[in-house]
Order: structure tokens, then C-alpha cells, then sequence
């Protein structure tokens, strides 16, 4: 297996190197040269394996023995050992119809401790193994930060800058980040929004000779070891309804606002796991819900929301999603990400956006839909939603006909997310890892937006 560049500018590379390059060289995203090919056969061997041991066999399609099976299987091994649940991501039925695949039982309670811990121990092998200078740079809309920063906090050889936007993430999202106070960790708030951070995150990469002089190493899902580790998911899901007898006609219901986690379905689909339908969630920044439905992808105005991990109008993987409708053309992809940098959009003709519809549902949700959402569950199940997962699962209520099953994915513990849960006067008690946060200094520099101001930071830090 060797990984190319959606541009096609980059001589294709091992597993270990595109975790190493995570935006490629070329300003590109890598993927697969090639997409495995899963049997029946083999997604019926798989139905019954736990979830670290389902982990070891789909990253080793992609690993393709650059990292000995042994090695691979403790660094699975020791990544899923630190969630709460035995089932890592277990599946609970809400409704008829309905189930919630719990993605929030890892150290930081949310979703991205899925493919963090993973990534965290692969990077820290990594550089045990080759020698390597390990210098993270990410940005996070909330979740990401604390899950990369608990990934490789203390990690020797290893050093983490997390960008995120000052006074736009919940408060416990920011503790979780800014009260950690190890040497190797760096917490930057910036004035700005999560697509500023992002913005930065992306011209660095692209600075190749900056990238390589301070050895930048991706965290953000544009590192395409994030998109893989968060396929296993899509099928432990579907392997535990069709263990129920539900194995017709499963949706997955994705809030996102990134397109990395929805894409890990797609990519799923792809492999051979019989998905019906992807549906794609997003909050009043909609520009996602835009194009599957209109076929324009351009940004709207800022809207905060209730769901601020999801607060984002540029898409950081929707780039990988054009390479493959477009039929894997690198040239095209081209042209069209120099159209969106120099008009700010991208119109595409009725004919391929027949192809996304076939790809994808999708519902934007508003405020007031995703509050009624956690009203409604928390009344008749006695259940809550954080409110990105009530985003996916207010988009699975208007787009999951008769006869389907629909996994809405919780991203998040409500616990995150107080803010929101207050405004339905619903209380909750939070756990004792979120409450003791409240008690702890916090570590975190207020920095201005531009890329000057945040390479300053660096230089010092690195």
C-alpha cells in the first residue's frame, strides 16, 4: 500500500512517511493508492471480533507490514485500553429505527479519542523506531485539542501546539486543554474563528521548507492515519446490529462539520461495507448541507451555535471526497481548489451532483431543531444528547424512511456541553474527570490570527 497526494505532485510514499508528511507536500491531502476490497467472506469472519482485534485487521490493510503485526497489535492494544467501555464504542438502541453508536467512553469523552490514542501511540512509536523529531501542530473547533494533547502529553521526543479559538469552544472543552501544564504542551487561543486556526494550520504545512525545518507533524484528520482509525467504527456498528438481526439497510447519521468523519464512512462503503445511506449533519454553518444539495460549495456567514465543534465553513477534508468523484483525477482537483482559493466557491454541473446525492443525504439543522431534539430524546428516553450528536440524530428523524435502521453517531458526552443542555432547564451530574477540572489553573497564551504571530510561538516553543 503506498499513499498519493489529491493532487498528484508527490511520488507515492509508505504508511510511516504519510503519517510523517500529514498535509502533503504538494498542499494536497493523501490517500490510499489504492481502496481494499473486502468479501462477504471476510466481513462475516469479522462480525464477532472485539473491537481492538476488528482495529488490528482493517489498519493492517493499510499498514501493509511497515509496522510488524506484533508491534501493531500493542499499539492497538494499548490505545483502546484506556476507554471506559469494554466495547470501546458500544451501540445503544434509542428508538425503532434508531441506535446511537457512543464514540464519547475514550479520556477525553469525546469522539476524536477514537483515532487520537491511536495516533498519539503510533507517533510516539514512530520516533522510538526512526529517530524522528516529533513536532505537532493542530487546530481544534473543540474536541481534537484535548484528544491530541492526552494522546501524547509527557510522550518523550514528542512536542504538541494546539491552536483553537479564543472564547469559541465550551468552557470544558478549553479546561481540558488548558489545564494541562507538561512541559511539551502548548496551548495557543487565537482571535479569531476555528477556520482561522485552520487556515494557519493548512499555510504552514504548505510552507515545506518551515514544515521540514521544525519538523511539523499533523494531528488534525488532514493526517490520513485520523480517517483510517476512525473507519473501524463504521464497522464495528454494523457488525453489532447485523449480531442483532438489523443488518438491512443501515444509515449512519454523521454530524460533522470537517467532512473527516463522514468520509471515514464513505471510505468504509467503499471497502465493501454495505452502508444504505451516509447522512450528513451539519449546524446553521452549513456549507456542507449546501453542496450535497445544491451543488455549490461556498461559505456562508459565521453562526455560533450550540454545537461549536461543528462551527466551521471550510471543510479541511473535502478535498479527499472531490479526488474520488471526480474518478481519481489529480488534475481536476487541482483546478478546482485553485477555483475555490480564488473565488471562494465551487459550482459543479447537474450531472455530478447526481453522484453526490447517491453519496449522501443531507439536513441542515438550526438551533432551536437541535435543542427541541435533546428536549424530545431526554423526555421520551431519558437519555441526553450532547447537541452535535442531536444535530445527527434531528437529521436521522426527517431523512430515515420506513423499512431502514439508523445509527446516529454521539460524538460527544453532554457533559461537554452544559451551556446547551441549561437552556431545556435539563441538569446533569458530570463525571469526576470533567468536574475536577473546574479547580485547576489554566495554561494558555491569547495570540493574534496571523500566521507571523503563531510562527513567533513556535520558533520559541519547538
Amino acid at each position: 500500500m503506498k499513499y498519493i497526494s489529491t493532487r498528484g505532485q508527490i511520488s507515492p510514499i509508505g504508511f510511516i512517511d504519510s503519517v510523517l508528511m500529514g498535509l502533503a507536500d504538494d498542499g494536497g491531502l493523501l490517500v490510499p493508492d489504492h481502496i481494499p476490497q473486502l468479501s462477504d467472506a471476510t466481513l462475516k469472519q469479522w462480525q464477532h471480533l472485539s473491537y481492538p482485534d476488528l482495529a488490528l485487521e482493517i489498519f493492517s490493510l493499510f499498514v501493509d507490514n511497515e509496522i510488524p503485526r506484533a508491534d501493531l497489535k500493542k499499539l492497538v492494544d494499548d490505545s483502546y485500553a484506556t476507554f471506559r467501555h469494554e466495547d470501546v464504542t458500544p451501540v445503544r438502541k434509542l428508538d425503532d429505527g434508531l441506535y446511537v453508536l457512543e464514540l464519547f467512553h475514550g479520556p477525553t469523552f469525546a469522539f476524536k479519542d477514537v483515532a487520537l490514542q491511536f495516533l498519539g501511540n503510533l507517533y510516539s512509536y514512530i520516533s522510538g523506531k526512526t529517530d524522528s523529531i516529533i513536532h505537532i501542530l493542530g487546530a481544534t473547533s473543540g474536541d481534537t485539542g484535548a484528544s491530541a494533547i492526552e494522546g501524547v502529553r509527557g510522550k518523550e521526543g514528542i512536542r504538541i501546539c494546539i491552536l483553537h479559538p479564543h472564547q469559541k469552544v465550551s468552557k470544558v472543552q478549553e479546561l481540558q486543554m488548558t489545564t494541562v501544564d507538561d512541559s511539551n504542551v502548548l496551548n495557543l487561543a487565537v482571535n479569531g474563528t476555528f477556520d482561522d486556526c485552520q487556515r494557519i494550520i493548512k499555510e504552514l504545512f504548505a510552507d515545506v521548507s518551515f514544515k521540514h525545518q521544525y519538523h511539523l507533524r499533523a494531528i488534525n484528520s488532514i493526517n490520513i492515519a485520523r480517517i483510517l482509525a476512525q473507519t473501524v467504527y463504521y464497522f464495528y456498528a454494523y457488525f453489532q446490529l447485523a449480531n442483532k438481526g438489523q443488518a438491512d439497510k443501515v444509515n449512519f447519521s454523521v454530524p460533522t462539520g470537517n467532512f473527516g468523519d463522514i468520509f471515514a464512512g464513505f471510505l468504509a462503503q467503499k471497502m465493501g461495507l454495505p452502508i444504505n445511506k451516509l447522512i450528513l449533519a451539519t449546524n446553521e454553518n452549513n456549507i456542507l448541507a449546501r453542496f450535497v444539495n445544491e451543488g455549490v460549495y461556498q461559505p456562508g456567514a459565521f453562526r455560533g451555535t450550540h454545537s461549536p465543534s461543528m462551527d466551521i465553513q471550510v471543510a479541511s477534508n473535502f478535498e479527499r471526497y472531490l479526488f474520488y468523484l471526480y474518478g481519481e483525477d489529480p488534475a481536476t482537483v487541482t483546478s478546482l481548489m485553485a477555483q475555490f482559493k480564488a473565488e471562494g466557491r465551487i459550482v459543479i454541473p447537474e450531472d455530478v451532483l447526481k453522484r453526490v446525492q447517491t453519496d449522501f443525504a443531507a439536513y441542515s439543522v438550526d438551533n432551536e431543531d437541535c435543542l427541541n431534539t435533546i428536549s424530545k430524546y431526554h423526555e421520551k428516553h431519558d437519555y441526553l444528547l450532547d447537541p452535535h450528536t442531536a444535530c445527527g440524530v434531528a437529521a436521522s428523524d426527517r431523512l430515515t424512511a420506513n423499512g431502514e435502521v439508523t445509527v446516529a453517531l454521539s460524538t460527544a458526552h453532554p457533559a461537554k456541553f452544559d451551556e446547551a443542555i441549561r437552556l431545556r432547564n435539563i441538569s446533569q451530574t458530570y463525571p469526576e474527570q470533567i468536574q475536577s477540572l473546574f479547580d485547576k489553573p489554566q495554561f494558555q497564551m491569547v495570540v493574534d490570527g496571523s500566521n507571523e504571530e503563531i510562527k513567533k510561538k513556535l520558533v520559541t516553543f519547538f
